[in-house]
């Protein structure tokens, strides 16, 4: 089975695919970090020199063999799930969770960016509002769960993702809880356990 997560770009799906995997003790893939591993450049200057469709072509084939491999949580890029194949196969390898967060949240974390090619544009919150209605209806429909991001810790976030596979039968939650508590940082003195930022 694969976890996989899905969202707009800065939703999270990398920081929390992390901390999820490790949560479960399953590997960690972020198919755009694996597709610029496997071009030797960014993704960016592919989509500049290439363009889009090249790109969405390589995407379908890095997430359909990352998807089908198994015992992993894949973080997958913001466009994915443009594509039909894509939702369809992430679906067919497990459970897909919906990172969900407004174009406004999502400007206040990514108005610095400079690596997101779709985003190097004049007004990127109006391009992040326009990418919002064209990809939410997709998101949804690839998705298994979905979870607003706006206000819960990254910790919070892994703990309900964690709770759902449990309630589903997808994992062991003894299992899960015992890796957890011994994973689990000590709190610094004078701070709440578990305490972090939101997202």
């Amino acid at each position: 089975m694969t976890v996989s997560l899905v969202g707009m770009p800065g939703s999270g799906k990398s920081t929390v695919g992390k901390q999820l995997a490790r949560a479960l003790g399953w590997r960690f893939h972020d198919s755009d970090h694996e597709i610029e591993a496997r071009i030797g450049t960014s993704i960016r200057a592919f989509f500049e020199q290439q363009g889009e469709q090249a790109f969405r072509d390589l995407e379908q084939q890095v997430v359909g063999e990352l998807a089908a491999a198994g015992g992993c949580v894949l973080a997958t890029g913001g466009g994915t799930v443009l594509r039909e194949a894509n939702r369809q196969a992430l679906r067919a390898c497990g459970p897909v969770i919906y990172l969900r967060s407004s174009p406004e949240e999502l400007y206040r974390r990514l108005r610095h960016d400079t690596v997101r090619p779709l985003l190097q544009v004049a007004d990127p919150l109006r391009k992040l509002r326009e990418l919002y209605a064209q990809r939410d209806a997709h998101y949804r429909d690839a998705a298994t769960y979905t979870l607003e991001t706006g206000r819960p810790s990254v910790p919070t976030l892994v703990n309900m993702i964690v709770m759902q596979l449990e309630l589903a039968g997808l994992v062991d939650a003894d299992a899960v809880r015992g890796r957890h508590a011994r994973s689990e940082p000590p709190a610094e003195e004078g701070s709440p356990a578990g305490d972090a930022p939101p997202l």
